[in-house]
């Protein structure tokens, strides 16, 4: 048993851990004085918002230090099943696509079969909507992308956003093309999948986001040039307060099965400190039954840095 400080995905806390079978135990009782202290903080796994597990080999993430991931477009069935396979990783998933008629990403190579719901009306976004929450998705994702495509239309969108609330969900939009994320924004969504990226956003328009939407990072996918817009307007929207949270879409091309050292780059150019980095990688609480515990090494009350952490291992705890 050794005492250590834990992040519980909210504060720092004072606890102990200890060892039962081959599992690591994190309590938050008040450590003993004589007991030895861990060398280093420790964590739950970190969370990627923003993943397609159907286009990368998940072999190597249980070994990974991500604790949990959001996969943001996949063939609903193939996606639950899926998650039954990734312990100790959760997934949280969102089903299909959800688009206009001939819309992005419906005609993508890349999109696996039967990960895309094309949507005409009210009716139609009703019968998807129910498909997805009745096949275990915790959030639902629109695709609107104007540079590829035709979109849905404003009603249309509101009733999605009030659909998905019906059923405890919440929508996240892939807004691509001029004005659309200013556009997604105001009709409701709860978080935007790419930090906005086709052009700067003005001061008003930081301000209101920054009020009403989260944003997935999603930076590193991006060349040099669109790049430097996003990490403008993420630097911009987390001075004036906005939620930002960790994300790499995760199959968008050669991206690592894990947590992305380019993605925390990124996120650290835009001026997110260690705190702020922290709370976007979402840390599960590592009390949780079934979450693994993370030490990240270095005396408790330094800066952390997550590419450095591990699993915490038995031996942690050896005197």
């Amino acid at each position: 048993m050794r005492a250590a400080t834990f992040f519980d995905g909210e504060e720092w806390r004072e606890g102990v851990i200890e060892t039962s079978g081959d599992r690591m135990l994190v309590r938050d009782a008040t450590p003993a004085d004589h007991l030895p202290r861990l060398d280093g903080v420790v964590t739950g796994g970190f969370t990627d918002h923003h993943v397609h597990l159907q286009l990368v080999d998940t072999t190597g993430l249980a070994a990974s230090t991500l604790g949990r991931v959001i996969d943001l477009g996949a063939n609903v069935t193939e996606i639950a099943r899926l998650g039954e396979t990734l312990a100790p990783v959760r997934l949280d998933y969102a089903g299909a696509f959800l688009t206009a008629p001939g819309g992005y990403p419906s005609d993508r190579a890349w999109a696996p079969a039967g990960s895309v719901r094309e949507i005409n009306d009210a009716a139609q976004a009703a019968e998807a909507v129910d498909e997805m929450a009745d096949a275990g998705a915790r959030c639902l994702k629109i695709a609107s992308n104007t540079t590829a495509g035709p979109v849905f239309g404003d009603e249309l969108i509101r009733t999605i956003v009030d659909l998905a609330a019906a059923h405890g969900l919440a929508v996240t939009a892939h807004a691509e093309g001029p004005g659309e994320a200013q556009h997604l924004a105001r009709l409701g969504v709860a978080r935007l999948a790419h930090a906005p990226f086709t052009e700067v956003l003005d001061d008003d328009e930081i301000a209101a986001q920054a009020a009403s939407v989260a944003w997935i990072s999603t930076l590193a996918v991006h060349d040099d040039a669109t790049r430097a817009v996003a990490v403008g307007n993420v630097r911009r929207f987390h001075a004036a307060g906005g939620t930002v949270l960790y994300g790499t879409d995760m199959g968008n091309g050669p991206t690592p099965v894990g947590l992305n050292p380019g993605e925390i780059a990124a996120i650290r150019d835009a001026g997110l400190d260690d705190d702020a980095l922290l709370r976007a990688l979402a840390p599960l609480d590592p009390r949780d039954p079934g979450a693994r515990p993370l030490v990240i090494p270095g005396a408790a009350g330094t800066s952390p840095d997550p590419l450095r952490a591990r699993p915490l291992l038995p031996e942690d705890l050896k005197v």
